[in-house]
């Protein structure tokens, strides 16, 4: 788990610690007038104006992403600086915590700007680079700055025509909840501002890519903190896309002074964006991200009491276990309405009228019944009536004109998470669910959890308002290392809702989910965008099954190596009737797919997201390693042609589809292909011979 960085740490980590025998101001050599930076896998070249190119560097090919672009510059409110006649060029070996690698470092001016520009290429990292800006005033006036730029790209199209010329994965959370993976069509501009986008909608990963079928282009920062940036995203014209990491933040540059900006990056890859995710998440361990364990418990099935709403009565959840056990599910959840209040986090009085002692109870029936139990709750939250907020009012973030923010999901405000009182307030809440109450695992959900805005709240002492922001990671660490601390091997599931998850708040949870999928297309891409950011070991909840396609789609959950989950209700038990009620044909499928999710075990396995490209290949694919086995999962409306199976070892495997028992015969690997027929999913089950 990482912990509070120091600013000595950030530092020395923007330091080389040595460097080898060559000479720090040793020219870089030219190739047709340019300076330049390579390895094996990736190229970039600087003109005379330090305007720059990406290659890429595949199968002994150069691929140029595009022409030659401004690719780091500033703007100001007379002005903007775009080109800079280089002065200075220097290339040297570096060592640091990152590891060895190459540095090309470029000084250039532009009018009173002095602009230095530092490249570093690190051995174990050949498709990614590192970019270190600065900029200072070499004039006698001050300079009004509005916003930086770095890695700014346009990419070509390839030559040859295609309906769909780029994919590309958004990093932005919006209210509307959109895909996290789009194709790109003319006139598309998406901002992905990493700050809020709406009241309680913010945050994200960041990092956006962008490919072609030959290669692909991925940029964002790797400061060990969420900031405020945005990495734009457009489709300008039919031949061209283009990205960027943008700041704006207005600032005086007094006279000799300098502006550095964010560590910033560029990777390219072949494939799709799942291989940009692995860098950086690799990239990122260098400097202390961890990402959390997992019991063994979290990869069983959930059934959760969601669906019978914030009205349920205890007695719904009695009655409904015995089905929920003879079905399998080892998890019960109970969901939103146990408390009086959004805020307080008091029981009901009318759902448990003894307090405390009716809750324990529940729990221990539960655990009886052979479950483990996990309670829903909505940290950073608080109704404008709650006893908090009216005892302890300064626990509230404050917008700039000094009213509380609202969450408009919850009609409810913001706490600070940056404030010592409000983390203290949650931690003892942890305790008292864990272990006054004997719960085994925490959801932590809603949107606004995803990211916070600025805090002007005086009574905060914030020396900065993006403190707030920038506190939110250490917030949900001190929920986590309570909740372990509390109750070892508990369960901290963490659903904000429909946003994009942020990188940084990943270390402190041990189990994902697909967070209100509105379809089993999003079940499917934030899973894998999740296992490229959290790996294979933090389990990824599929979410309910109603949520899907059909309201009944297990193929997508169990296809990418998902926990399995649902919120049925009995149709007995309830009133109104609809997509929730387990009805007979709806019992018969749940068992199906339950028992194998039960079978094979896939979302304890390896998912193998590099062989397909989630956009350019068709139908959509899959796959997942459990042990020697292969399990493929394709997906389209319909389907009849040759599928590829990919990633196998050069030997004899048996296929067959596990769901319905067809039997494909022996194929023979490394890229296998059989002809297959069918709608909606194919789930294969590939055993070496």
């Amino acid at each position: 788990m990482i912990k509070s960085l120091s600013s000595l740490f950030i530092f020395a980590a923007l330091m080389p610690m040595g460097r080898s025998s060559a000479q720090p101001d040793q020219l870089v050599a030219y190739r047709a007038g340019l300076a330049e930076i390579q390895t094996a896998n990736l190229r970039i070249e600087f003109d005379k104006n330090m305007r720059s190119r990406v290659i890429a560097r595949f199968g002994g090919k150069d691929i140029p992403m595009g022409g030659f672009s401004a690719s780091e510059t500033v703007k100001g409110t007379e002005r903007s600086w775009d080109d800079f006649s280089i002065v200075s060029q220097t290339h040297e070996r570096i060592t640091d915590i990152y590891g060895t690698g190459e540095k090309l470092t470029l000084a250039g001016t532009s009018g009173v700007l002095r602009k230095n520009l530092s490249v570093i290429i690190y051995d174990e990292f050949p498709n990614l680079a590192i970019f270190l800006v600065s900029y200072t005033n070499a004039g006698h006036s001050p300079l009004k700055i509005l916003e930086w730029n770095n890695n700014s790209y346009r990419i070509d199209a390839q030559r040859s025509p295609t309906d769909i010329p780029f994919w590309s994965f958004q990093s932005g959370s919006y209210e509307r909840r959109p895909n996290w993976i789009v194709p790109l069509k003319t006139g598309f501009s998406q901002q992905n501002y990493l700050g809020m986008n709406a009241s309680d909608y913010g945050g994200g990963t960041p990092i956006v890519d962008v490919w072609r079928k030959d290669a692909g282009i991925g940029v964002g920062h790797v400061e060990p903190r969420p900031r405020l940036i945005s990495l734009p995203v457009s489709m300008p014209n039919a031949r061209q896309a283009e990205v960027s990491v943008r700041y704006h933040h207005e600032q005086s540059l007094p006279p000799g002074e300098s502006l550095r900006t964010f560590r910033t990056f560029v990777t390219v890859h072949n494939g799709d964006y799942f291989q940009t995710l692995l860098t950086y998440r690799r990239f990122m361990l260098k400097q202390g991200f961890q990402m959390a364990n997992a019991p063994e418990s979290a990869f069983g099935a959930i059934w959760c009491a969601w669906g019978y709403g914030r009205d349920f009565k205890p007695q719904q959840v009695y009655d409904t276990l015995p089905t929920v056990k003879q079905m399998g599910f080892t998890w019960v959840t109970l969901d939103d309405g146990w408390q009086n209040n959004y805020g307080d986090w008091q029981l009901d009085p009318k759902k448990f009228p003894h307090g405390d002692a009716d809750i324990k109870a529940m729990v221990e029936r539960i655990h009886q019944e052979g479950f483990k139990a996990q309670l829903w709750w909505s940290p950073l939250s608080a109704v404008p009536d709650s006893k908090l907020l009216s005892q302890e009012p300064d626990l509230a973030l404050k917008n700039q004109d000094g009213s509380r923010r609202k969450i408009s999901w919850w009609n409810s405000y913001y706490l600070c998470p940056a404030n010592s009182r409000v983390v203290e307030y949650h931690k003892e809440l942890v305790r008292k669910i864990l272990v006054d109450w004997g719960f085994d695992g925490l959801k932590l959900d809603g949107q606004h959890m995803n990211g916070v805005p600025r805090c002007y709240n005086p009574a905060h002492h914030h020396k900065r308002p993006e403190e707030s922001v920038e506190a939110l990671p250490d917030f949900f660490r001190e929920i986590y290392d309570a909740a372990q601390k509390a109750k070892p091997g508990s369960l901290v599931e963490f659903c904000p809702c429909g946003t994009a998850f942020s990188f940084f708040t990943m270390p402190h949870f041990n189990m994902s989910v697909a967070s209100d999928p509105r379809g089993s297309y999003q079940v499917r891409t934030k899973g894998k965008t999740i296992k490229g950011l959290m790996g294979d070991d933090v389990p990824y909840f599929g979410d309910h099954v109603e949520l899907s396609d059909n309201h009944d789609d297990f193929a997508s959950t169990l296809g990418i190596g998902g926990v399995v989950g649902t919120q049925f209700v009995l149709p007995s038990l309830v009133e109104k009737h609809g997509p929730f009620d387990l009805t007979p044909e709806h019992a018969e499928t749940f068992q199906k797919w339950l028992a194998l999710y039960r079978e094979k075990g896939l979302s304890r396995g390896q998912y193998l997201g590099t062989l397909y490209d989630i956009g350019f290949d068709v139908p959509e694919a899959h796959v997942i390693r459990k042990e020697k086995k292969m399990y493929y999962a394709f997906f389209a409306g319909n389907w009849k042609g040759t599928l590829e199976l990919r990633g196998l070892d050069a030997r004899a495997y048996h296929v067959v589809d596990y769901v319905e028992g067809k039997d494909f015969g022996i194929v023979q690997g490394p890229v296998a292909r059989l002809s297959a027929d069918f709608s909606k999913h194919l789930l294969l089950e590939a055993t070496p011979q």
